[in-house]
């Protein structure tokens, strides 16, 4: 059986990584990997991290390029490969531009899609933006659905798949956290630490990433005068530690409106690595993205959500995220009670994990060796 893997960005790659693992350990199957680079910089170091080695790179990221743009690239490129490999199973992770390209083309040569981490819905289609639409298209062609939660199977049955299609598998974000927490902490993170001098006798770190399409503009400039409020009202208590995402409709207004700020460091994007262990040492997190929220929620850090919707509500059921949306008094009047009442802090931190038990690589090799399709193909 030829499986080939198809990711682009950081946040593919690194729930990826533990099943580009597990595909190798299989010797009934052989495996390809293929990465379009997306995200060119920051996809590189998770591949360093995992030791995975591409078999086919597209390098397909340009300064700035439209959304239309990249897809058009990820279709002209990516399907001669695909022409070359004939493989028998495709699988795409998640909701990028990546997932839904390669899946239609998936669709289009009659290759089999598995689709990793299915079935997360926000429910509105603008929030993420392109994602959400990104992972319902993938959901219409995929052959396979291996959603990580009975929440996200949920969401698949309701919208008309049929159950022998779906196996819940737990996230592999999860697998990949767990390889990660047992490395030492790397000499980037430490160096930060004791630089801004966090620490149980020093400052209490504060944790950022915001950076998605439907946050750009008005909502993340409120966000950053939400973060200098914080920094000037806890200038002797905390330290925010904000790696700015390489998009320059974030990184303009980031650096105009926070740089000079004294207890807020602006950084380039760290490595996953740095990240993890900065997550570990984080008193609260705030964030936009869909992959720390469930970092955050695996390793109990309290987290708020700068969006209005979240398609990882088990997150917020398991009380460790609160969607905050990107008003400034509503994200300081929430950190601020963190970071003052103890109790309303310690309601929010959780040894529960909704995500996974760290197997779910192994479970989702293992469904596509035994999938069978009554009556087709």
């Amino acid at each position: 059986m030829r499986v080939v893997s198809i990711f682009g960005t950081r946040p593919e790659a690194v729930k990826m990584a533990p099943v580009v693992q597990a595909l190798a350990n299989a010797p009934e199957i052989e495996s390809r990997v293929i990465v379009t680079a997306q995200h060119r910089q920051m996809l590189d170091q998770v591949l360093e991290l995992f030791n995975i080695q591409p078999d086919y790179d597209l390098n397909l990221m340009q300064p700035n390029q439209t959304l239309a743009q990249l897809t058009a690239a990820i279709f002209t490129h990516l399907d001669p490969v695909l022409r070359d490999l004939q493989p028998d199973w495709m699988l795409v992770q998640g909701d990028t531009t990546t997932v839904m390209a390669a899946a239609l083309l998936g669709y289009y040569q009659r290759i089999k899609v598995g689709h990793v981490e299915a079935g997360l819905r926000s429910g509105d289609r603008w929030q993420p933006f392109p994602e959400e639409v990104n992972r319902r298209v993938a959901s219409v062609v995929a052959d396979l659905h291996l959603a990580p939660t009975h929440h996200s199977r949920e969401n698949l049955l309701r919208e008309g798949v049929e159950d022998w299609r779906i196996v819940v598998t737990g996230n592999p974000v999860i697998d990949a956290l767990n390889q990660i927490v047992r490395r030492p902490m790397p000499a980037e993170a430490r160096q930060l630490l004791e630089q801004y001098q966090i620490g149980e006798d020093g400052k209490q770190l504060l944790l950022v990433t915001a950076h998605r399409r439907e946050n750009f503009g008005e909502p993340l400039e409120a966000i950053c005068h939400a973060l200098k409020q914080l920094a000037m009202r806890y200038s002797k208590e905390i330290q925010i530690i904000y790696p700015v995402h390489l998009n320059p409709n974030v990184q303009e207004p980031v650096y105009r409106l926070l740089s000079g700020v004294p207890n807020i460091a602006l950084l380039p994007p760290l490595e996953y690595l740095t990240m993890v262990h900065l997550l570990q040492a984080a008193r609260l997190v705030l964030t936009d993205s869909g992959g720390i929220q469930e970092e955050a929620t695996g390793l109990g850090k309290p987290t708020l959500v700068l969006r209005n919707t979240t398609e990882r509500p088990e997150g917020v059921e398991a009380g460790v995220l609160k969607l905050v949306g990107w008003n400034p008094e509503k994200i300081v009047r929430e950190a601020s009670q963190l970071l003052e009442d103890e109790n309303a802090y310690r309601a929010m931190v959780s040894a529960e994990n909704p995500f996974g038990d760290g197997h779910a690589a192994e479970r989702i090799v293992a469904a596509v060796q035994n999938f069978k399709e009554p009556g087709g193909r």
